[in-house]
């Protein structure tokens, strides 16, 4: 077991210091909750709001949110019943075509996801599939590229939640769509590795609808005092397993309508 950190019970500067540090140094660590093992998941999101203020000090900009743990599948394998939550900024944005950055990157893997644009202001609690599907603007298909700062991607549900669900980076299709042009339960991801099929799904697999995704988010939002804002991105969760980012592999999701996009492997 690594070396006990010298944090104090409620102390969460030095936990998002030691998290970030790791993202930098693109270095695999052991779980945040064996140096802190009263960690438990309301800690954890204090924990990852405190790494976003740090994110903003040294210049990076709140962009969005992204959603975790959205398959039924993932959240019976951690013991929870709802996805996560965590904060997506503008450097975590990969424009399309550029290789992925290794040398920003641990063991980098790469998921389909189906992404809102948010067209007006949307605050829970008590927000609907309804009425979040209403505040979004456009809709495209998005790759995320995950990566966990734990080894062998090994943690608890308070270290992911800490490590803000294992963000690193993001690709936006180039296909907008207004929402009422699509349905977006049947819109199909084919995921595909160096040419060769590896998994598919529809938007039925992200909590049986994207926009129930986004009602969750809101509503978790609210409950913070917090709301999704015009113009804000949100990744509604993998719709597939992520796979592997192998240097050199090219990662393809082709998506019923909203487009294809090509992930190099750098």
């Amino acid at each position: 077991m690594a070396e006990a950190l010298e944090i104090r019970p409620g102390d969460t500067r030095r936990a998002a210091e030691v998290l970030l540090e790791a993202e930098r140094r693109a270095v695999a660590r052991g779980p945040i909750t064996e140096q802190w093992p009263d960690l438990d998941l309301a800690g954890a999101y204090t924990v990852q709001y405190e790494a976003l203020q740090q994110r903003m000090r040294r210049g990076e900009t709140l962009i969005g949110v992204k959603l975790g743990l959205t398959s039924r599948a993932k959240q019976i394998r951690m013991g929870i019943d709802s996805p996560s939550l965590a904060w997506l900024t503008d450097a975590m944005v990969l424009p399309a075509g550029v290789p992925v950055p290794r040398e920003r990157l641990i063991h980098p893997r790469a998921e389909p996801e189906i992404v809102f644009v948010m067209g007006e202001r949307l605050a829970g609690p008590g927000v609907t599939a309804a009425t979040a599907l209403r505040a979004v603007d456009r809709v495209h298909a998005g790759v995320e590229i995950i990566d966990s700062r734990f080894q062998d991607f090994s943690f608890t549900l308070a270290d992911a939640v800490a490590d803000n669900s294992s963000s690193a980076l993001f690709v936006l299709g180039p296909v907008a769509r207004r929402p009422e042009e699509l349905d977006l339960a049947h819109e199909a991801a084919l995921l595909e590795v160096d040419g060769e099929v590896v998994d598919s799904a529809t938007g039925a697999a992200v909590q049986g609808h994207p926009a129930e995704a986004l009602a969750l988010a809101a509503n978790a939002l609210g409950a913070r005092g917090l709301a999704l804002e015009p113009g804000q991105i949100v990744l509604t969760g993998g719709m597939t397993d992520a796979v592997h980012v192998r240097p050199g592999a090219s990662v393809r999701a082709h998506f019923s309508t909203l487009g294809t996009i090509t992930i190099a492997g750098g």
